[in-house]
């Protein structure tokens, strides 16, 4: 049996899968908090069913579990870990206000930290493509989305389509296409889209 106390990192790793309410790579992780998820703490999260790890190429990607949720809610009345600083000892005190807050209005965190579908589609590209600016079937992408209703993903590509960075092509090549990849076209313009492609940050 794995013990359930948690460590600050492993604390803090639940809470900012929380918030963003999508999965993770470790470089994303970084840029977000300052932190990865990997060694003996991926182990114990993944161990104590709080958070699952797909090893997607030579990357980890991280998704916070319904248990993981429940650990977030119970985050809230935790006491204050020894040697929180001040940061620390702040979002404490932001955490305890939140758990007055759902008190009397019925409410908990998933009313707050919703999905943001534009996040989750960038996230499976940069899983998906081996390199920035790698062109990602949306067939793949759909299936890496699959637990998103269809619409909810074709407005994320349609909102994502106007960034500069962000390009859905249709395949040049229509005799490679099979059922599957027309079926998963986006339609913009009245040109059925294929590919999605997102450059590389600059």
């Amino acid at each position: 049996m794995v013990e359930g106390r948690l460590t600050t990192r492993e604390r803090a790793a639940l809470l900012v899968l929380m918030a963003e309410a999508r999965e993770l790579t470790n470089a994303e992780l970084r840029e977000l908090a300052g932190f990865t998820v990997d060694g003996e703490c991926r182990k114990k999260l993944n161990e104590l069913g709080l958070v699952t790890s797909e090893k997607v190429g030579r990357a980890f990607v991280h998704a916070l579990t319904d248990e993981g949720g429940v650990r977030c809610q119970a985050e809230l009345t935790a006491p204050l870990p020894p040697r929180a600083g001040y940061l620390g000892g702040a979002l404490h005190v932001v955490m305890a206000g939140l758990h007055r807050h759902f008190e009397l209005t019925g409410t908990s965190l998933t009313d707050i930290f919703v999905l943001d579908p534009e996040h989750r589609v960038e996230t499976a590209y940069r899983v998906l493509a081996a390199k920035p600016g790698e062109a990602v079937g949306l067939r793949a992408l759909r299936e890496r989305l699959d637990d998103l209703a269809r619409p909810v993903v074709d407005r994320a590509l349609t909102s994502l389509a106007d960034r500069p960075d962000v390009h859905l092509r249709a395949e040049a090549d229509q005799k490679s296409l099979t059922d599957e990849d027309r079926e998963a076209a986006l339609v913009l313009g009245g040109t059925p889209r294929h590919t999605l492609m997102v450059e590389a940050a600059r």
